[in-house]
């Protein structure tokens, strides 16, 4: 371990082999920090907070503080934070509260640019790129993949799919499909994120049922309850429809449309 000789870690903390903190940082005694972790100056990492292996966390990042919901009154929530992330200055990240999860939860390899908040009990998966200033209220979910533009503002319990791509300045209020770009304000889907599903491996005919499923969805002029039933027997035999039909069936919000 590296710990700058100005910074204050608790008795209580533990640290993982190869963990380095940077100058006036402060980690508190229930935080736990995998190996190979890299911490930068003037962070606060507080709460019940678990960090896993090889996170990059850059300069005045504030991690596990507690949540901004009016009816938190001290339980013993927590924040849960993969492994291989890279978390970019002035990031602020909450522990959650009991009326939902009681964590709040960030998976493996994502990449979170400056100045993203994530509120209580997000539920952020892998492989994530958040754009700088996003902002996501509290309950949110965000699929494996997904891209967030920059300032996009994302309201409480919001749930945005696997491999969405969402323009910058965005304000989501409703559930985002997964595959589907979306832009403008107010916010509305302009097609699938072919890009990104090419770069991650899909084939042509895999695209082009996920097409095929976004019309269905977005242009056929069924009712969203007819296009849901639609998709869910084209799931049936287009397993990469199964995650787009599976999210519209847990939808409690409505969807961007």
């Amino acid at each position: 371990m590296s710990i700058h000789a100005t910074a204050l870690v608790d008795p209580g903390a533990r640290l993982g082999a190869g963990v380095s903190v940077g100058a006036y940082t402060v980690i508190d005694a229930e935080v736990e920090i995998g190996d190979g972790t890299h911490i930068g100056h003037h962070c606060v990492i507080t709460g019940r907070t678990t960090i896993g292996r090889d996170n990059r966390i850059f300069h005045f990042v504030s991690l596990g503080e507690a949540n901004q919901d009016k009816k938190y009154a001290g339980e013993a929530t927590r924040l849960e934070i993969g492994d291989r992330n890279t978390i970019r200055e002035y990031c602020s990240f909450h522990r959650g509260t009991v009326q939902d999860q009681a964590t709040t939860t960030i998976g493996n390899d994502n990449w979170l640019m400056a100045y993203v908040h994530i509120a209580h009990d997000c539920v952020v998966g892998d492989n994530i790129t958040i754009a700088n200033c996003t902002q996501l209220a509290g309950h949110v979910h965000v699929g494996d993949w997904a891209t967030l533009g920059g300032f996009t503002g994302v309201h409480q319990f919001v749930k945005i799919g696997a491999h969405v791509m969402c323009g910058v300045s965005s304000v989501v209020l409703m559930d985002l499909p997964p595959y589907v770009t979306a832009g403008g304000n107010p916010l509305s889907a302009v097609g699938i994120n072919a890009e990104g599903l090419k770069r991650r491996g899909f084939s042509p005919e895999q695209i082009a049922n996920i097409k095929a499923g976004y019309k269905t969805l977005y242009r056929s002029g069924l009712t969203l309850a007819e296009a849901k039933t639609q998709l869910a027997i084209e799931a049936n035999t287009k397993p990469e429809l199964k995650i787009l039909s599976e999210f519209l069936a847990g939808s409690t919000r409505g969807i961007v449309r």
